[in-house]
């Protein structure tokens, strides 16, 4: 067998250690740099604080749509978003609908529609949903409205974070 011995000029050698000594130095510099893009993206979401929304006198059995605004931190950048929830209660069950309709994120309201009384409509493409948030078979959202998480504290009703109905 004939081995042939591979040798590295004076040149070649020094070339590839100053490219390794380059790259060692600008991943020293970049890594910094990157951490500092990604870490908020990365670092898991804060759990929201509940929102005091209305006084439980003031709900009815009949839907009533409340405002509130809610504390919100994307990565650097905080400010104040308005949400909206349909609220209702059954004796002294209550319930927060998300009014966002879950086929493409329209806005849905309550007896809004003559033909469908008692029920909640999306005007965008005629979707509909029962009292409680179901959506009704043959229409176009394909799932129930959100629930948002809720507490009663002092007389008052707290609202949390939207969340699918398997969830809340």
């Amino acid at each position: 067998m004939s081995e042939k011995k591979h040798q590295v000029s004076r040149r070649q050698f020094l070339n590839y250690t100053l490219t390794g000594v380059g790259g060692f130095m600008a991943a020293g510099m970049l890594m910094p740099m990157v951490r500092f893009a990604l870490d908020p993206v990365l670092r898991p979401a804060d759990e929201t604080e509940l929102v005091q929304v209305v006084s439980v006198d003031e709900i009815t059995d009949e839907p009533q749509r409340f405002d509130f605004k809610i504390k919100q931190k994307d990565a650097w950048y905080e400010s104040e978003e308005t949400k909206s929830a349909w609220v209702y209660k059954e004796g002294d069950k209550i319930t927060a609908l998300s009014p966002v309709c879950k086929h493409l994120g329209c806005t849905v309201g309550w007896n809004n529609d003559p033909s469908n009384k008692n029920r909640f409509f999306c005007p965008c493409h005629y979707g509909l949903y029962e009292k409680d948030g179901k959506n009704v078979k043959g229409t176009p959202p394909l799932a129930p409205l959100d629930v948002y998480e809720h507490a009663v504290k002092d007389g008052y009703l707290f609202l949390g974070k939207a969340k699918p109905r398997g969830e809340a």
